[in-house]
């Protein structure tokens, strides 16, 4: 069925930032061909290097009144002068673009300007966000994966989106899923049923293992099967450009470093403008008709979040790397793109943009789930270096235990295969206070534990000797 949405400019360099709104001429049809001229779309060659770079160039809203920021559009739905002109709206003549608008389950104003500058920090044609992270994961795949289709995807991924893919799409539509090691390509390569799959679907660092994705060459290994490269980028907005790498189309949970705040949920889908046109279609759009709704006021709260995103990443990362870098020298088992031992550093190195690190997320393994659990109690309750919480991208550090939280939903087969372990511990490295004061926390926590261990070790040794005797 033909789509019925009129096609849109999504997100550019825009010489005139605040654009006339439409004329009661305009809202009547007598002059919708002389109303504004619509910018170019972007491909993803041609944004810059720098995603804060691009995020300043995309096209700024100004408020009704001349406002600095944007107003709120709060209307769910929206009025016309003319019956004439509805009509017209729904068969998709007249759409956003034209600032005709039909009703906010659709697209609403406010929430389209979020996408526009989403589109500009992944440097894709288009974006639209949308109401969580999961809602986004979703909603693309349902969009691009028709029912008894095939995807391949990591087998390490965040829990909810395993449990989606292993259990959620082949009851409800008899998708199914082949789960494979992303770094070993010749895997990749041979899942991928020619025809059948539709979507190779990763995480650019995965969620909690911090395996790097290389999206060059799957890029190159889905586009020689004629399937698209899905790319999770919720761990390391900045630090990683996907479509600039070859991915078709990037989605956030925007709940995480994006908002900063721990106090929203969304999401957002990044990609061609086809996709997100398809998605709103009035007849088949994923959006549109499961109706993942961005609230206005979320998206304008996010809008004026994204400014400072690439300060508080740099601030994030270079928290963890420093961290990383000096449990690494105590001997503890940490695990962080950014080291040298870490098996994928050379490969972040080489497609980070420049001048961002390697990420705000650490891990630390500490063998069993007992001991791991010991350290976060102490971490929190006895030396407030952090909380003990899921999500990541909070200014104060979060960390749990992945295995019985996170990815609880996984088997322990599957976690076995992820490499998730039962100690492992998962940090989002926060950036109050400063860092000198956080580290002596968190070795004043770590010391508490290690006394711990060598009583429980004495205690154990006399027990056994005893038992000797």
């Amino acid at each position: 069925m033909a789509e019925t949405m009129h096609s849109l400019s999504f997100s550019n360099p825009n010489p005139n930032p605040n654009p006339k709104k439409r004329s009661s001429a305009d809202d009547d049809g007598a002059a919708a061909e002389n109303h504004r001229s619509l910018p170019k779309k972007p491909s993803p060659t041609s944004w810059g290097s720098d995603p804060a770079g691009n995020l300043a160039n995309a096209r700024h809203e100004f408020g009704e009144h001349g406002g600095v920021n944007m107003s709120i559009e709060a209307s769910a739905t929206f009025t016309v002068m003319e019956p004439e002109t509805m009509r017209r709206m729904f068969t998709g003549e007249l759409g956003p673009d034209r600032d005709f608008f039909i009703y906010s389950r659709h697209f609403n104003p406010t929430v389209l300007n979020l996408g526009r500058q989403m589109a500009a920090l992944e440097s894709t044609e288009a974006a639209y966000c949308t109401s969580s992270g999961m809602s986004a994961i979703s909603s693309a795949l349902l969009q691009l994966c028709p029912a008894g289709s095939h995807i391949v995807a990591s087998r390490c991924l965040y829990g909810g989106t395993h449990a989606l893919l292993s259990h959620f799409l082949p009851r409800s539509c008899s998708i199914r899923t082949t789960f494979v090691d992303i770094s070993n390509i010749d895997e990749v390569r041979d899942a991928i049923r020619v025809g059948d799959t539709k979507v190779l679907y990763v995480e650019s660092v995965s969620n909690p293992t911090l395996t790097v994705a290389d999206v060059p060459t799957l890029s190159a290994v889905a586009h020689e099967k004629g399937v698209l490269l899905v790319v999770d980028n919720t761990f390391t907005p900045m630090v990683l450009s996907p479509a600039k790498l070859g991915a078709d189309v990037v989605l956030h949970s925007v709940s995480k470093f994006i908002s900063g705040g721990a106090d929203i949920i969304a999401g957002a889908i990044c990609g061609p403008a086809w996709l997100v046109n398809s998605m709103m279609d009035l007849h088949n759009g994923a959006l549109m008709l499961l109706g993942p709704t961005m609230n206005a006021k979320v998206a304008f709260e996010i809008s004026e979040r994204l400014p400072h995103l690439s300060i508080r990443m740099k601030e994030h990362c270079h928290r963890a790397m420093e961290f990383a870098t000096r449990m690494k020298r105590l001997g503890l088992r940490v695990i962080y793109p950014g080291l040298d031992d870490h098996p994928h550093h050379s490969l972040l190195k080489s497609i980070a943009n420049k001048g961002y690190g390697f990420g705000g997320m650490l891990c630390l393994d500490m063998g069993t789930e007992e001991r791991a659990n010991r350290l976060m109690h102490h971490l929190q309750n006895t030396a407030q270096f952090g909380l003990i919480a899921v999500s990541l991208g909070y200014y104060e550090t979060l960390m749990s235990c992945s295995g019985s939280s996170t990815s609880s939903e996984m088997s322990d087969e599957e976690k076995l295969l992820a490499g998730i372990s039962p100690g492992l511990v998962r940090m989002s490295v926060g950036y109050s206070g400063t860092l000198e004061q956080r580290w002596a926390q968190f070795e004043k926590a770590l010391a508490i534990v290690q006394q711990q261990d060598g009583n429980l070790a004495h205690a154990n040794n006399a027990f056994s000797s005893y038992g000797k005797n």
